[in-house]
């Protein structure tokens, strides 16, 4: 009975509400969908996709070895001639005359053969000669030995420092008649280059370049 009832209710309601919506349409304007005067807005176009552009190519920064700089490279500074003064010339010897000092034995029997000056004495009187061949003309100079067997060969104007690498020291002859043949003793017989003497500090400036040689010696030529 009771759902009867609430059905015929319902019917009625459905029935009779049109009709109430016409008769207060202000109550019920909030139920009415809003229709807008304005302009429709017009979507974005969809933005075309681009690639993007591919990065740049780098090759490898290769160091480059080490070049000398060209001359060319180098400018002078302002005001100057881009010249540097010649360096100062090295030392250069003054040209002094020579002079060959030495002394000359008498070897033994005993040693005879032997590149040796044991037992050997002093030979005074012996003769050597200063060969130079630093010019077209062959110079020569000799000296004899004093009691101590020793020489001097004096300076002489044709031969100078500037020279003396081209001159070579011989034996010439001995006096004795017995010990009278000439060895090979210090280049004795085949020829002696010259040595410079070196002056001590406490000795004087002389006028010539002093040389040494030897010594020398001669040796019997035949034994008993």
């Amino acid at each position: 009975m009771g759902v009867n009832l609430l059905s015929c209710y319902v019917v009625v309601l459905l029935l009779a509400w049109p009709l109430y919506v016409q008769s207060y349409p202000d109550i019920f304007a909030w139920m009415r969908p809003t229709v807008s005067t304005a302009a429709p807005t017009v979507a974005p176009g969809p933005v075309a996709w681009k690639h993007p552009s591919p990065s740049p190519n780098y090759a490898p920064v290769v160091s480059p070895g080490y070049r000398a700089p060209s001359p060319s490279a180098y400018q002078p500074a302002p005001g100057s001639s881009g010249y540097q003064p010649a360096p100062s010339p090295g030392y250069i010897p003054i040209r002094k005359l020579v002079a060959v000092q030495g002394v000359v034995y008498c070897k033994p029997c005993n040693y005879k053969g032997v590149p040796t000056l044991l037992g050997a004495a002093p030979l005074p009187g012996a003769t050597v000669r200063l060969q130079c061949n630093n010019t077209r003309i062959l110079l020569t100079h000799e000296a004899t030995t004093d009691r101590n067997g020793y020489f001097f060969l004096a300076p002489t104007r044709l031969v100078t420092t500037y020279g003396s690498h081209k001159c070579k020291v011989f034996l010439a002859s001995s006096p004795s008649i017995i010990c009278n043949q000439p060895t090979d003793l210090h280049f004795g017989q085949s020829g002696a280059g010259l040595i410079h003497e070196r002056p001590h500090v406490s000795d004087p400036q002389f006028p010539f370049t002093l040389f040494t040689v030897g010594p020398f010696a001669f040796e019997p030529k035949t034994c008993q």
